[in-house]
């Protein structure tokens, strides 16, 4: 049986394209649902017809159903080991998931100044002190994973693998409000926008006509 992943709206839905990313680049085969965000009551309606959360991502496999980035990526990792989504070190992937946990909870400042929009012309906006620290930190996380993991791939643990999918919309935030970043940032950034799972992503965003007010105000 095919999985269905219900997500948003590609240009802004950041946690709709962390499992998206996971599962694609991954080769694992599933339908993909889309539900535009923020549009009106029947919208929301239908999201709470695939989960009581009442949020995407949602992934349903056959009677099992997934919400929430973390928690599918996590699922996947386990229905599909081959993909190898977390590293086969103990340790290694302890550091995996700790820089998971860190991305899904993390990085507020960041988030509210630079909202995913891959619409929207890049250019720079004045960073609040939190907000600097937070590029600061995924710089930080970036380059430990690098410098550990680079005999084994251009990813942060090597291969690609669920970090590399909870950070991605980190990349297109960093590209669209110009973040100054350092040369080893911008080649990770490379890697990613290299990824083809990563260009198809962004040629669907791109390619969205659909505009969310509440968005484009930065």
């Amino acid at each position: 049986m095919t999985l269905k992943l219900v997500i948003g709206n590609k240009n802004y839905s950041s946690w709709s394209m962390r499992p998206w990313l996971a599962l694609r680049a991954c080769g694992i085969a599933f339908e993909e649902i889309f539900i535009p965000l923020y549009t009106d009551r029947a919208d929301k309606e239908r999201i709470l017809g695939f989960s009581s959360a009442g949020k995407v991502p949602i992934l349903i496999d056959g009677d099992v159903t997934v919400w929430d980035s973390l928690s599918i990526i996590e699922y996947a990792a386990e229905r599909f080991p081959e993909a190898e989504l977390w590293p086969s070190d103990v340790a290694e992937r302890a550091q995996a998931r700790s820089v998971c946990a860190e991305m899904h909870s993390g990085f507020m400042a960041l988030r509210n100044a630079c909202p995913m929009n891959l619409h929207r012309p890049v250019r720079a906006v004045d960073l609040s002190d939190d907000a600097k620290a937070n590029v600061a930190r995924i710089e930080e996380i970036w380059g430990e994973c690098r410098a550990r993991h680079a005999a084994r791939g251009p990813f942060l643990f090597g291969a690609f693998g669920a970090a590399d999918a909870m950070f991605a919309p980190i990349v297109h935030r960093f590209r669209t409000y110009a973040a100054k970043v350092a040369p080893q940032t911008q080649a990770y950034m490379d890697t990613m926008t290299r990824l083809p799972a990563f260009a198809e992503w962004t040629r669907d965003a791109l390619a969205e006509t659909i505009v969310i007010e509440r968005f484009e105000q930065v």
